[in-house]
């Protein structure tokens, strides 16, 4: 199955390695090295601030959805695998 990240942009759910709120993730040292390590692989989907941030196995995606709709978004796709 597959996940809708925004922008009319999705991915296999099996890609998924985590899903983060943006907000919560700011304040964390350890993610911004992450990312600043990482920053070739990301990918802006959203114009203006993003909400959360999808981790999968080739990119991290920042998305304008909450993490809550996407949680809920991921929830079903395993569901159905």
């Amino acid at each position: 199955m597959y996940i809708h990240l925004g922008d009319n942009f999705v991915v296999p759910s099996k890609e998924v390695v985590m899903i983060l709120d943006r907000h919560s993730s700011q304040d964390s040292a350890i993610v911004d090295e992450f990312f600043q390590k990482q920053k070739e692989r990301i990918v802006q989907l959203a114009n203006g601030e993003a909400k959360s941030i999808i981790v999968t196995v080739n990119k991290i995606y920042f998305s304008p959805l909450s993490s809550s709709t996407l949680k809920k978004r991921a929830q079903v796709a395993f569901d159905i695998d």
